[in-house]
């Protein structure tokens, strides 16, 4: 007997959650139309010692997590979803991703502000907490590094309808963030979670490896 189309399960979908850092609660909700084909990842090591520093005891020692960078192309394309209205394109939904690295208007004019008051001390504009999230095993505290976008097609209102995006990544770590932070929390669970995995391989064996475990292995 075939499976109904309705008996198949729809793919999760990856994207973007922006959290207020106090409360934890979402924001904005920005769902990716289509899941990336593929990733790339890439994690350097913190390690203690300057390289070719020649301190033999810091050569096992690390600072603190590793770097990890992502990046992936995204497709949006309102061609796809003809049942939906789309009077401006996807213009909506390139604004949503560009204000992940821009400050808002009232920010900016607060920060205007102030400056005329003649406050000598500004702090800089704090952004909302940004979450990268691929299933339910990859929830991730991030900060937007690159958004490099290519209108493929307009309407002819020059509306752009189709884009292909280039999106970086750098995972925020507890290196990044301070003690309490949610992002720091979400971090360690993001890291747990790893632990888990990794936990859950078979260990090999030195014969194997072509070992015969004498010699201290």
């Amino acid at each position: 007997m075939s499976a109904r189309y309705s008996d198949i399960p729809k793919p999760i979908r990856s994207g973007i959650v922006i959290v207020d850092p106090l409360r934890g609660t979402p924001q904005r909700i920005i769902v990716l139309q289509f899941n990336p084909d593929s990733l790339e990842r890439s994690l350097a090591p913190q390690t203690a010692g300057a390289e070719g520093a020649g301190d033999r005891t810091e050569a096992l020692r690390l600072k603190g997590p590793a770097v990890e960078t992502w990046k992936f192309t995204a497709e949006i394309d309102a061609t796809d979803q003809l049942d939906v209205p789309a009077p401006e394109g996807i213009h909506p939904h390139l604004a949503a991703l560009e204000m992940l690295v821009n400050p808002t208007s009232a920010q900016l004019r607060t920060l205007e502000a102030l400056a005329a008051a003649g406050t000598l001390e500004i702090t800089p504009i704090e952004a909302p907490l940004t979450l990268f999230t691929w299933g339910n095993k990859r929830v991730l505290p991030v900060r937007l590094t690159e958004l490099a976008i290519t209108e493929d097609a307009f309407d002819v209102e020059l509306n752009p309808i189709r884009a292909s995006l280039s999106i970086g990544l750098r995972v925020l770590t507890v290196s990044d963030l301070p003690t309490g932070h949610r992002g720091y929390e979400l971090y360690l669970a993001h890291l747990a979670q790893k632990e888990r995995l990794a936990a859950s391989v078979a260990n090999g064996r030195l014969a194997t490896l072509g070992l015969n475990g004498g010699g201290g292995l």
